[in-house]
């Protein structure tokens, strides 16, 4: 196990890491026996410095939850990250590039909580029961890490690679809606770059809630209402640059975009 010295030291640098924009070689590479959970332990003490910085945890965001990620890292499930209120913007809003490092941008399902829930044994229906709403949202991955030189234990560390979050201005009633089979399209200065499906996201985004109450419940954290769970990506991320509009439709919970200065 990694010692608690050494997970805050870690933690350190990829705290100056995101506050210098000036991204540190992969923890990998300088310690080859990091675990998940090693990673995990840094994770935490990222987030418990960035909770003193001003933010408050709003929620989780889910990664790797496609088959074609999982299979790039060499895994076979997501990882997760919590989502800090102050990486949360509205629909349309400014994004400097220059307060990232090497962003790139995806599109995925937000859900927001409306009942608590806990695992263990959380089911798929468990979690459809606890959802509340649905939205469309963007999420702004960066990593920390060179070059996004990263294996699995790198992006848990580094907070799941997550930047900021672009969430849409409707939340819409998921009873009836069938998330598996909503489409989306995701626009770069009005130009197609890629469309997906709710499936893509662990085969569907309700059973990433399940899977994320399950996999949190032995460190004795129950998910909240009013909590948004970003549900994973639908598509390929792709970097952005200054000047770019980015605009995604989802059927049936409208569009989200942003801009980059």
């Amino acid at each position: 196990m990694l010692s608690r010295d050494a997970a805050a030291t870690f933690a350190d640098e990829l705290f100056a890491a995101r506050r210098d924009r000036a991204p540190v070689p992969p923890l990998s590479e300088r310690d080859p026996s990091l675990t998940p959970a090693d990673a995990y332990a840094v994770q935490d003490e990222l987030v418990a410095r960035l909770r003193a910085d001003g933010g408050r945890v709003a929620g989780y965001k889910l990664g790797l939850t496609s088959k074609p990620m999982q299979q790039a890292l060499g895994v076979d499930e997501p990882d997760y990250g919590p989502v800090l209120s102050s990486m949360v913007h509205a629909d349309g809003a400014a994004l400097a590039v220059d307060d990232f490092i090497q962003p790139r941008i995806e599109a995925e399902i937000g859900l927001v909580l409306e009942r608590p829930l806990t695992g263990p044994d959380v089911t798929t229906l468990d979690a459809a029961r606890a959802v509340g709403g649905a939205l469309a949202a963007l999420e702004l991955v960066d990593s920390r890490i060179a070059d996004w030189r990263i294996t699995l234990v790198d992006t848990i560390a580094d907070l799941a690679s997550s930047a900021a979050i672009v969430l849409g201005s409707q939340v819409v009633a998921t009873t009836g809606l069938d998330l598996r089979t909503l489409g989306m399209v995701i626009r770069r200065d009005g130009e197609v770059v890629a469309t997906g499906a709710g499936a893509a996201a662990l085969g569907d985004p309700i059973a990433a809630v399940a899977w994320l109450a399950n996999t949190l419940a032995p460190y004795g954290v129950t998910l909240e209402p009013g909590q948004l769970i970003m549900t994973g990506s639908l598509h390929a991320a792709f970097p952005v640059v200054r000047g770019e509009w980015i605009r995604a439709e989802f059927d049936g919970l409208g569009g989200v975009g942003c801009r980059f200065t």
